[in-house]
């Protein structure tokens, strides 16, 4: 049996299981690990700036292609409790990701040793496992089983810790003869499908709703089939934007009290049957006011994770399945069904509802200065083409794109859902990026969002990871601002001061343009919406060119808001500004505004 240390056993498993990318930051207590990651080798490595950055690049990493699961590295103590954040954002939204730590000697974990903390122990609550490894001859089955639970049920992030004596302790193991454990997903039964599908003989105004689930299983082929298969319209949950593409004649908007549709509320407010497919029925897209949302429709929930059937609302209908399974046996029965002539017709209600898509639309054409932020995502649908892959995470500026961004292809959206980190986009854009080279990658980000997390452009530069990244700038907490609304105050929300470094750009303080030019990147400020999509054109360019990311700053009026609820009702949202009313208001809309 061949002898090697722990550590180098585990860079062998991780091979074999298919990793080829980690991002990291090494230090002592794991550069015992390092030492095999090079030695070993078969695995690049992306030298982060900040460990929570290393683990959002590992999670933009795994959303952006099926079957990835992206690593991140760190030392001790600081590093795992950073990498806390990627964890959790990782498990919110069930994506696969695995934390590697270093740690103190075992003999000095209950000493108050430099650095060592329980890391396994704050880690469990976002996380599928969290373990301290304490005899190196565990190390290959902790690891086997990390993938296993990785992939295993509802997908989310492991974290192992390495004491540095395990590590570098030898042991027998034979990479020759390891397999990985078979991975475990619940499957639907064809008798599930069948009941499941008997609701739509008593449908009129069916929907379904494509969940993040749908392209976790790399399933968004088959929903489509299934869609076109019996006429039904698709409503896509924000972490499921992308299974059906926007242009698609089935593809009936996105529904919510922030990131939907003024088209997708109508619809869905008038449907009678609805069957969620992968989806959590998150408040975002549920509200809060579970009646509206609810009242006078029969739902069936299709969901990879039995304790989530039932945990916001009780279905007519559960099944614990994986999406693919699911959908290969609903369109099985479906075929069949529509081959004996059981399905119902519902031609005229997907009528209905391209109808209210070409007429219930928001304007984006302004030509204020400074800009209102819906003429930038105009400009974003006309420079910004159906290849393009999105990445961001939460603020005024995702919800407004949710809204006037079009996205046709799955992994095209990469959203943090559930836990909405600031910071999270630069990095999780430059992991996105490491995965598919080939897909050009927009990030967005507003100014707060871009600040957290600013110095990993320069881990872009460095390793040469091109990318354009739109900054919609208006100095100030945009979406927090506009919550503290409804409380009667604006406070603490203010970012503007006069730089005096930069007098020119009057109270919008941060000089984002020469942060990001001393951090390696390029950039471009725009402050007349004419010359964003000149704007654009070029950050293409000068990102092939140069092949580091480029930042395009456009400078905001300091306050918009944006559509939403102000009473968190998915049946009670607010138009703060002027709807599109002719043609012109909205040109990129998906269909044109028929008035």
């Amino acid at each position: 049996m061949p002898r090697m240390t722990a550590a180098a056993a585990a860079v062998e498993i991780l091979k074999l299981e298919g990793v080829e990318q980690a991002f990291g930051v090494p230090g002592a207590a794991i550069n015992p690990f390092y030492r095999e990651l090079k030695n070993v080798g078969g695995i690049a490595h992306t030298l982060a700036r900040h460990v929570e950055g290393a683990s959002h690049m590992a999670e933009g990493y795994t959303r952006a292609q099926a079957g990835n699961i992206g690593v991140c590295i760190g030392t001790s103590g600081p590093a795992g409790t950073d990498m806390i954040t990627g964890l959790y954002s990782a498990i919110a939204d069930s994506i696969p990701i695995l934390c590697i730590t270093g740690q103190a000697p075992v003999s000095k974990l209950h000493k108050e040793d430099f650095q060592a903390v329980d890391i396994a122990t704050i880690a469990k609550p976002v996380t599928k496992a969290a373990t301290t490894v304490l005899e190196a001859a565990q190390v290959p089955g902790v690891f086997q089983q990390a993938f296993h639970l990785m992939r295993s049920g509802r997908p989310g992030p492991v974290l192992i810790d390495l004491p540095i004596d395990v590590q570098l302790t030898e042991i027998e193991f034979d990479p020759e003869t390891y397999t990985p454990l078979p991975v475990y997903k619940p499957q639907a039964s064809r008798a599930q499908a069948e009941k499941a599908l008997g609701f739509l003989l008593e449908a009129e105004r069916p929907l379904i709703v494509a969940g993040g689930g749908i392209i976790n299983a790399d399933a968004s082929d088959l929903l489509v089939e299934f869609a076109e298969l019996t006429g039904i319209p698709v409503i896509s949950t924000l972490m499921g934007w992308g299974t059906i593409p926007d242009d698609h004649e089935l593809a009936a908007g996105m529904v919510g009290v922030q990131t939907a549709h003024r088209y997708g509320n109508a619809t869905f407010l008038e449907s009678d049957t609805v069957i969620g497919i992968g989806n959590r029925w998150a408040n975002r897209h549920t509200g809060y006011n579970l009646d509206a949302y609810t009242k006078g429709r029969k739902f069936v929930h299709v969901d990879i994770e039995p304790t989530q059937l039932g945990k916001i609302f009780a279905p007519d209908f559960g099944i614990a399945s994986d999406a693919k399974v699911a959908l290969e046996l609903f369109i099985e029965v479906a075929k069949e069904w529509k081959a004996e002539g059981k399905l119902p017709d519902f031609s005229a209600w997907a009528a209905s509802v391209q109808e209210r898509k070409a007429t219930l639309q928001r304007r984006t054409h302004f030509e204020n200065i400074p800009m209102k932020p819906q003429r930038v995502y105009e400009e974003m649908n006309k420079a910004f083409g159906p290849e393009t892959r999105y990445v961001t995470t939460i603020g005024l500026s995702q919800i407004a794109a949710a809204q006037f961004l079009h996205v046709y292809k799955p992994r095209h959206w990469v959203n943090c859902g559930q836990a909405g980190p600031l910071g999270w986009t630069i990095p999780a854009a430059i992991g996105a990026a490491t995965a598919q080279p080939d897909v050009p990658v927009v990030a967005l980000s507003g100014d707060y969002d871009f600040q957290f997390m600013i110095e990993e452009l320069a881990v872009a530069a460095q390793h040469k990871v091109p990318y354009v990244h739109v900054l919609v700038n208006n100095a100030y907490l945009g979406l927090i601002r506009q919550a503290q609304g409804g409380l009667g105050i604006n406070f603490e929300v203010n970012l503007e001061f006069e730089n005096i470094n930069t007098p020119e750009i009057g109270v919008y303080g941060v000089d984002h343009v020469k942060v990001a030019e001393g951090l390696g990147v390029k950039a471009i400020r725009v402050t007349d919406p004419e010359k964003l999509g000149e704007a654009f054109e070029e950050a293409k360019k000068l990102a092939q060119e140069f092949q580091v990311p480029v930042v395009v700053e456009a400078i905001l009026e300091r306050v918009t808001n944006i559509a939403m609820s102000k009473t968190v009702d998915m049946s009670d949202v607010t138009e703060f500004e002027e709807l599109a009313t002719e043609p012109g208001h909205a040109p990129t809309a998906i269909k044109a505004l028929q008035v």
